[in-house]
């Protein structure tokens, strides 16, 4: 059996995004258990020229919803970035996240492959990028959003919450799984 652009993406997405919303509640019971403020993490960075952690949520959010909505549409617009806001925001926007990829449905998104894109991506250069579908996914939303998506897990681990790799990992994919 061949793997779809839809089993390849949604349910690769919906993974992580399950697993950030969990590594969040972690982070708010820790907070709780030590009677710290985790909107203390918000503005939170590995590195002083590193993006801050709530700009690593929003960048979960943009390159998987958004980047199927590049497939769709042809140009990857995400949303303008929202900024520094209280972590419970970041809590919804994930849960948002979810609900916007469950959305996506296996016809809808199968259709897209193949599709040539001629997307701006301003990260790589001014001029138009020639895409498809399937290499937009694999060569440049995959990695961005997993990229943004260890480093909220790494501030998170920076700053003591007890979290380790299966939080990152989530649920599991099994043949069972699959069947369901």
């Amino acid at each position: 059996m061949a793997t779809s652009l839809f089993d390849m993406s949604v349910p690769t997405f919906l993974q992580t995004v399950k697993a950030v919303g969990g590594f969040l509640d972690r982070a708010i019971t820790h907070c709780q258990q030590t009677g710290t403020d985790p909107d203390d993490f918000v503005n939170t960075r590995l590195f002083p020229d590193m993006a801050p952690f709530f700009f690593q949520i929003e960048c979960v959010d943009n390159y998987s919803v958004w980047g199927l909505e590049a497939m769709r549409s042809g140009a990857f617009a995400p949303p303008d970035l929202v900024g520094m806001v209280p972590f419970a925001d970041l809590q919804a926007r994930i849960a948002q996240t979810e609900v916007a990829l469950n959305a996506f449905t296996p016809d809808e998104v199968n259709g897209w492959a193949g599709k040539e894109l001629n997307l701006i991506l301003e990260h790589i250069s001014p001029r138009p990028t020639a895409l498809t579908s399937e290499t937009f996914f694999l060569s440049f939303l995959l990695p961005n959003f997993h990229f943004h998506t260890v480093t909220a897990y790494d501030i998170l681990r920076t700053r003591g919450v007890p979290i380790g790799k299966r939080d990152y990992e989530g649920q599991l994919r099994t043949r069972a799984s699959l069947r369901n």
